[in-house]
């Protein structure tokens, strides 16, 4: 509950257009120091919590193992776990793509869902909580590969995932 708190925090102050990605290239440590806030941990810990959901427990936790052996006692970056991760999926899905409009953007989606009958139709969007005029820029460009996952009357989350990766602007 806790944790639930501390995201929905981090979620409004990334909201705001005044926001900074997750990693971005820094070049002073002031720069490094501001990067590491708040929004930084709670929506990293929200993010690797997200993929985990995504690819599962024991597929995610072997990507961890394989991160920590091939990095032991040495220094990595952000894309070494996103390519242990790559190397566990075998091919299947390309996590440092899905995961980089995630870490190299300021902000999240608000993925908005019609029905109309049995047809379903995403579409995502930046969420801004409030325009600040004096720090607005232009987002639209902006594109999250979004792993969207969902329950049929034949399928709950008890006995099977249902997974769809909305990356495009819409899909059906």
């Amino acid at each position: 509950e806790d944790f639930l708190n501390l995201i929905f925090k981090a979620m409004k102050k990334d909201s705001l257009n005044s926001s900074h990605p997750v990693s971005s290239a820094v070049q002073s440590s002031e720069q490094i120091e501001e990067m590491f806030d708040a929004l930084s941990y709670i929506k990293g810990a929200s993010l690797l919590l997200m993929l985990k959901h995504y690819l599962t427990k024991d597929v995610f936790q072997a990507g961890v193992q394989v991160y920590l052996h091939n990095h032991n006692y040495g220094s990595a970056q952000s894309d070494d776990l996103w390519d242990s991760m790559n190397e566990v999926t075998n091919g299947t899905l390309d996590v440092k793509k899905l995961m980089k409009t995630w870490i190299l953007h300021k902000g999240f989606p608000l993925v908005t869902v019609v029905r109309k009958g049995k047809i379903i139709s995403v579409q995502q969007e930046k969420f801004l909580y409030c325009v600040e005029p004096e720090n607005w820029t232009s987002d639209a460009s902006y594109l999250w590969h979004i792993p969207l996952t969902y329950i049929t009357s034949s399928c709950n989350f008890t006995h099977c995932i249902n997974a769809y990766l909305l990356d495009q602007k819409s899909g059906k």
